[in-house]
C-alpha cells in the first residue's frame, strides 16, 4: 500500500514565558488509504499534529520535520498559496467546535457552496444542489431550510454536521477528523461514521480520526496511534488495542467504564515521568 501521507519526526514548538513549549515531539507515521485513529488525553498533541499537517498552526509556532509529504508534495516547502489550494479540496479537517469554525455572518448554505466553488469547476446552481445533497447525507432534516440559516440558529450537534458536510463536499483525498462525532446523537454518529467509511472504501480516501473514545476507535479504525505529552508512545492494529502493552495505554483502557462490573470509583491514571521522556 503506497503512502498517501508521510510524517517523519514532526515537532511543533510554541514560545512561552519560561521557554519553548513542545506541543508535538518527534511524531512519525505513514497513512495509506485507510482509517488511522489517534487517541490520547487532552493536551497530548493530537489536534496540534493535525493542524501542522493542514498548515493551520499560528504564525508564531515553529514547525520542524525530516519529512512531511502528502501525495508527493513536500508540505514543508509548499508556499502559502499552494497550501490554501490543498486545504478544503484535497485535504480537509473537521475541527472540534463549530462555533469557532463557521462564519457567523454567512448563511450555512453559502459557506458550503463557497467551499465547493473554490475547489471544483461547478456553477452556483450545481454547487447548491450538491451542498443540499451533502447536508441531507449527514442526516440534516429539511436541508432547504437549514441552507438559509445562520450558524447561531442551529444546535451544536447540527453545526457539527454542517462542518462535516462542508469538509466532505469536495471529496477530499485526506480527511483529518478531530472529534467529529463528539456532539452528535448515537444514531447520527453511526450515519456519519458510515459516510466516512464509504469514502475510505469507495473513493480511497485517507482518514485520520482523532478521538478520546477508545471503543469507537478500536471498532472503526484500522490502526491506532496512542499519544502522550506530544509523543507517540504506542502504535498497533485497532483489533489489538485491548492487548496494548504500554502502561499509558493500559491506564486509558482501565479508566473506561465496563458494563456488568462494579467500578466505583473509576481508576485514576497514574502518569509516570518516564512516559514523557
Amino acid at each position: 500500500m503506497s503512502a498517501l501521507l508521510t510524517v517523519d519526526n514532526l515537532t511543533v514548538e510554541y514560545p512561552g514565558r519560561s521557554g519553548l513549549v513542545r506541543a508535538v515531539r518527534g511524531v512519525s507515521f505513514t497513512l495509506g488509504r485507510e482509517r488511522l485513529g489517534i487517541v490520547g488525553e487532552s493536551g497530548s498533541g493530537k489536534s496540534q499534529t493535525g493542524r501542522a499537517i493542514m498548515g493551520l498552526t499560528p504564525p508564531h509556532a515553529r514547525i520542524f520535520a525530516d519529512r512531511l509529504e502528502f501525495s508527493g508534495i513536500d508540505l514543508m516547502k509548499a508556499s502559502p498559496r499552494e497550501r490554501r489550494a490543498l486545504r478544503g479540496g484535497r485535504i480537509a479537517m473537521v475541527l472540534q467546535d463549530p462555533k469557532y469554525s463557521l462564519n457567523p455572518v454567512m448563511t450555512i448554505g453559502r459557506q458550503v457552496v463557497e467551499t465547493l466553488v473554490t475547489h471544483s469547476p461547478v456553477g452556483r446552481a450545481e454547487a447548491r444542489n450538491q451542498a443540499l445533497a451533502m447536508l441531507e447525507a449527514v442526516q440534516i432534516c429539511d436541508p432547504e431550510r437549514v441552507f438559509g440559516l445562520y450558524p447561531h440558529e442551529v444546535s451544536g450537534g447540527m453545526g457539527q454536521r454542517v462542518m462535516i458536510a462542508m469538509m466532505l463536499v469536495c471529496g477530499p483525498e485526506l480527511l483529518i477528523a478531530d472529534e467529529p462525532t463528539s456532539a452528535l446523537d448515537v444514531t447520527v454518529q453511526l450515519d456519519v461514521l458510515a459516510i466516512l467509511d464509504r469514502l475510505v472504501r469507495e473513493r480511497g480516501m485517507g482518514l485520520i480520526f482523532v478521538s478520546h473514545d477508545l471503543r469507537l476507535v478500536s471498532s472503526f479504525c484500522d490502526r491506532v496511534l496512542v499519544m502522550y505529552a506530544g509523543r507517540v508512545v504506542e502504535e498497533l492494529a485497532s483489533g489489538d488495542l485491548s492487548s496494548a502493552r504500554h502502561p499509558y495505554t493500559r491506564g486509558l483502557l482501565d479508566c473506561v467504564p465496563k458494563i456488568g462490573e462494579s467500578r466505583h470509583p473509576l481508576p485514576i491514571l497514574d502518569r509516570k515521568p518516564e512516559w514523557a521522556a
